[in-house]
């Protein structure tokens, strides 16, 4: 007996829809990453140039005429000679002649060569090295004149740019918070008054604290504080160094506002607390705008 063959069902085989799936995937995963990468234009120029090169372009423009230039000079300037205007005649009669900017020396006056020279020929050395020569001379007499007060700590003296500074130091000259000088301290005073007095040149006493409020019955801040330390200080150099030319003086307080070094430890703050006295070379301290420049701060008014 012949068997019946079964009939085959209609529509695509079964491995054709695993086969679209894993097309689909490709085509996805190629989107992506075609989405993800960057054009390079050097290149992308680069292999068109190349295939310009090797498909043939026509390089070559016959032209049945070659350009002619045209010189803006030439259009619009003639070669003849210019035309004098009247603008530019005015400006020859007023123009400067050169003897204006030659040096006159007048008769009985060095000139610009000789003021560089000595009476003897020789190079003469310039007025900001010959003053701060002096001022070091002059810092070296103060200190070997308070070579003792320096050896204790008491007293420190520096040579700066044509000023000399002695620094009186809190420890041993003044009690914490007040404004009197300790006993002992006053024949220190004395010698550092002689040797300010003997010393010429514009004298500023400035007071110095350090960062610690300060808010007493006489002393409401740190800045009075320094300013009557100065006036204290003032008043003995002007007691003890009789004459004393006092409008050679100038007094001012700056707190916390100029400190030696950070206020960051007790021995830091403990060198801060000072006052110091400059002696400037120089012109008179006549403005209180005069005296901030010379004393490195501000004047106080209290």
């Amino acid at each position: 007996m012949a068997r019946r063959k079964k009939n085959k069902a209609a529509g695509a085989p079964a491995w054709m829809s695993t086969f679209a799936d894993l097309s689909t995937l490709l085509l996805c995963f190629f989107v992506l990453l075609l989405s993800f990468s960057e054009m390079d234009i050097q290149r992308y120029k680069m292999v068109m140039g190349s295939m310009r090169d090797a498909f043939g372009v026509q390089r070559e423009v016959t032209a049945e005429e070659s350009p002619l230039g045209t010189s803006f000079v030439a259009q619009k300037f003639s070669p003849g000679p210019p035309q004098p205007t009247p603008l530019a005649m005015v400006r020859q009669q007023v123009a400067p002649q050169p003897q204006q900017y030659q040096e006159i020396v007048r008769e009985g006056e060095p000139s610009s060569a000789d003021q560089h020279q000595g009476t003897d020929g020789a190079p003469r050395m310039p007025d900001s090295v010959e003053g701060d020569a002096q001022v070091a001379r002059e810092a070296a007499r103060i200190r070997e004149s308070l070579s003792q007060e320096v050896q204790q700590g008491l007293v420190e003296v520096e040579a700066g740019e044509r000023v000399v500074t002695i620094r009186i130091r809190e420890q041993g000259s003044f009690p914490s918070g007040q404004a009197e000088l300790i006993r002992p301290f006053v024949p220190v005073i004395r010698k550092i008054a002689r040797a300010v007095e003997s010393t010429p040149g514009q004298v500023v006493v400035a007071g110095h604290t350090d960062n610690v409020p300060i808010r007493t019955d006489r002393f409401r801040s740190n800045w009075e504080l320094s300013a009557a330390r100065a006036v204290t200080v003032t008043h003995y150099l002007l007691e003890e160094s009789e004459p004393f030319d006092e409008a050679r003086i100038t007094v001012v307080g700056h707190a916390d506002t100029r400190p030696l070094v950070p206020n960051d430890s007790w021995d830091n703050r403990a060198r801060n607390r000072r006052v110091e006295i400059r002696i400037v070379k120089g012109k008179p301290v006549e403005s209180e705008s005069s005296a901030d420049e010379l004393s490195g701060g501000r004047v106080d008014e209290r």
